[in-house]
């Protein structure tokens, strides 16, 4: 079962942690939401061009396969396909929550303190970790918790987030919910990373 939704998740780990108290971990107060996103469909093209600011000087787009709507509440900017339940989540993280972490690269000390964040949460280190390079400077971070009091003949919750840094001061975490298929999965992370695309300064 892949969940990434970030209420889901607490909702689900106030069921076997302990103690609640590392829950409001799951927002670092420093985690940001991108602002002003817009999404515009093409009919034309069937796709969802995507559009956001990160500073007056960042900005970064995106496209995305069929009709897709933007929805921000107080957790996340997300984006919802219409023609499924489809999501795409998105959170901005500064360089600066990741300086005293050891990894070479941000993306790496990103997923090092998604890590340990989560960890935190569910008071227990996960049973299975890994991280991929899906495109350069990328990282794709996974892990797993089994726990009896999950819910599925698996008793398991696998939450995955990519990683990609946008400038040396900016990380875009991202996250897919609701995908049918693996593949298809795959297929949206692939189309999001190859068309995604990076502006500064006067061209945001």
């Amino acid at each position: 079962m892949m969940l990434v939704a970030k209420r889901l998740v607490a909702a689900l780990a106030a069921c076997f942690v302990a103690s609640s108290s590392g829950v409001a971990a799951m927002l670092p107060a420093s985690e940001a939401m991108p602002e002003a996103t817009q999404a515009k469909f093409d009919p034309v093209l069937r796709e969802t061009y995507v559009a956001s600011r990160v500073t007056p000087n960042l900005c970064f787009s995106l496209a995305l396969p069929r009709e897709w709507r933007v929805a921000v509440d107080d957790l996340k900017t997300s984006l919802n396909a219409v023609f499924s339940t489809a999501e795409l989540d998105m959170n901005l993280r500064s360089a600066r929550d990741l300086q005293s972490l050891p990894q070479s690269d941000l993306a790496r000390r990103d997923a090092a303190l998604l890590q340990r964040d989560y960890e935190g949460i569910f008071g227990r280190p996960a049973q299975s970790v890994s991280l991929a390079s899906p495109a350069p400077g990328v990282v794709r971070w996974s892990a797993t918790w089994i726990d009896a009091n999950l819910p599925g003949t698996s008793h398991a919750m696998t939450i995955e987030i990519v990683l990609v840094p946008l400038s040396r001061d900016w990380m875009l975490e991202f996250s897919l919910n609701n995908v049918e298929t693996r593949e298809a999965y795959d297929a949206l992370v692939r189309q999001v990373l190859s068309g995604l695309r990076v502006q500064g300064g006067a061209e945001c």
